[in-house]
């Protein structure tokens, strides 16, 4: 199976995607904390990204409130579990890292779920940055605070109504 990858330009800055002919396996920002190796096998080409880049478009526009692409994560039986889970967070909500270890029902895995949420291959489309500390602030992020503070203050303009002003 041929494996692709391409950038492109986003408000947080550059976006690299990554797929093959039948999924998208990664979303990375630049700088990312987890970035890994691109394959050696891998062929740059914008062609598969063209839906992931036009639906990512859509959600930066704050139009798309969820994605509807197929998807191919790779990572442990508890890591997906976790990523499947913060796949539930509805757009413009958070959850903690220990409701999520709630909701997969293991309680006391919240450091756990820390580390599969940071090791999330598929950022934005699989919503990491929407766990935050118990305390509610904004904890770690493989793409950055900045990017992350970005990403939930999109998503909390794009579901606010508009302010209403008055006309004197």
């Amino acid at each position: 199976m041929k494996t692709y990858h391409a950038v492109f330009l986003s408000p947080i800055g550059l976006i690299q995607l990554r797929g093959c002919d039948l999924a998208l396996t990664g979303v990375f920002m630049e700088e990312h904390r987890h970035l890994p190796a691109l394959p050696v096998e891998s062929v740059e080409d914008r062609a598969p990204f063209r839906e992931a880049w036009r639906q990512m478009e859509e959600y930066f526009a704050g139009v798309r409130r969820e994605f509807s692409l197929a998807i191919d994560a790779a990572g442990s039986t508890f890591s997906m579990r976790v990523w499947q889970e913060l796949r539930l967070i509805p757009y413009g909500a958070t959850a903690t890292y220990a409701e999520i270890a709630r909701r997969i029902g293991n309680p006391r895995a919240t450091r756990a779920v820390g580390l599969a949420n940071g090791r999330n291959p598929i950022s934005i489309v699989v919503p990491c940055h929407r766990v935050i500390g118990a305390d509610g602030t904004l904890t770690g992020y493989g793409g950055g605070l900045g990017r992350k503070r970005f990403l939930l203050g999109l998503e909390a303009a794009a579901i606010s109504p508009p302010s209403i002003r008055k006309l004197n």
